[in-house]
């Protein structure tokens, strides 16, 4: 691939991981309600599992959920079905408590694992962003190059611009923080209800 088609590709992951979606929405409440370095473990889970809807793609899986009206549909509903259990935790959480000016809070209810695996299943389980993969990628494929070398390349420069791009939410959620300790509780229902809504309009998806 030569450099004129990658800087295209480049401007197009861009411009995807600026649209509004449920893995950015999870990194910048995490960040609110965990702290930043927590989160990473949030975003490092939301980025394998883009990673492995780009395999998926890449290896025709995106293809196959596009012509299966079954297949669609059973992943559509697991997607969406997490999307509203995660939201109805987020609203039912407290509000966020102030960070020490020191230093970042601890974690009293979510460790790594639970974060990086809440950040992995809400990117994992949308079909849609399979079918995007599906109908994106190969616009940038280069015929006679390796499915390993194009999946480095088309997958490590999707996840490191959604990585930075969800670290910047993260931050900036942990700067208003002290805003948050006085309508925490009213910025959970939000974010938890956006969650509910993304899952139910999920579910009115087709192909």
């Amino acid at each position: 691939m030569n450099m004129h088609v990658w800087t295209i590709y480049l401007l197009a992951a861009i411009g995807l991981s600026l649209t509004p979606g449920p893995n950015g929405l999870l990194s910048l409440t995490h960040g609110a309600c965990f702290g930043f370095r927590a989160t990473v473990f949030t975003i490092l889970g939301g980025a394998l599992g883009f990673f492995v809807l780009i395999a998926a793609s890449l290896a025709g899986l995106g293809a196959l959920l596009a012509a299966s009206e079954q297949a669609f549909t059973v992943m559509k509903w697991i997607g969406a079905a997490y999307l509203v259990y995660l939201g109805i935790r987020v609203w039912r959480a407290p509000a966020p408590a102030l960070a020490a000016a020191s230093r970042e809070r601890e974690m009293p209810e979510a460790g790594p694992i639970q974060l990086f695996s809440q950040g992995f299943l809400v990117a994992v389980t949308n079909p849609k962003g399979l079918i995007f993969f599906a109908a994106f990628l190969p616009q940038f494929m280069v015929p006679g190059m390796s499915y390993l070398e194009q999946l480095v390349l088309f997958g490590g420069t999707f996840i490191l611009v959604e990585i930075l791009y969800e670290l910047m939410l993260a931050r900036t959620a942990q700067q208003i923080a002290p805003w948050l300790a006085r309508h925490g509780r009213w910025f959970n229902r939000a974010t938890g209800g956006v969650f509910v809504g993304v899952g139910a309009v999920l579910t009115t998806m087709s192909r």
